[in-house]
């Protein structure tokens, strides 16, 4: 058995899960990956359509109640909710002629990990650093 100390990841951030994009640079992959989930949020609509699906008591929505809150046409509003689904931010279930959506709620913890600030630096008034 070898004796080399084992380094353990992440100790030096908020959680003690892994390293975020406030705490180490990204890599090219993990880069690319935020990226993507971020893409998909640019848009104001894909951003109601987010949150009327994360809202709900019941943790899911019928797509029968996202197309009358906006002023877009029904293939508009599949194709902002294909991006989403793409971006593994929300899942869908078809159940007879309806689809249901609910949200994904490791993605949306990932991206909030990814810009959660050390604990260590929370308390420090904006524009300083240690």
């Amino acid at each position: 058995m070898s004796k080399q100390e084992l380094v353990v990841l992440g100790q030096d951030t908020a959680d003690g899960c892994c390293p975020t994009l406030l705490t180490a640079p990204l890599d090219e992959e993990a880069a690319t990956d935020l990226a993507k989930v971020f893409k998909a949020l640019g848009d104001p609509v894909r951003l109601r359509l987010l949150s009327m699906i994360a809202s709900p008591d019941g943790g899911e929505v019928c797509v029968c109640d996202l197309t009358p809150a906006f002023d877009l046409s029904q293939p508009t509003i599949s194709h902002h909710l294909k991006l989403l689904k793409q971006a593994g931010l929300i899942d869908s279930e078809r159940r007879g002629t309806w689809v249901y959506y609910r949200l994904l709620p490791e993605t949306t913890d990932q991206l909030a990990a990814a810009l959660t600030r050390p604990t260590a630096h929370a308390t420090e008034p904006a524009g300083t650093t240690s």
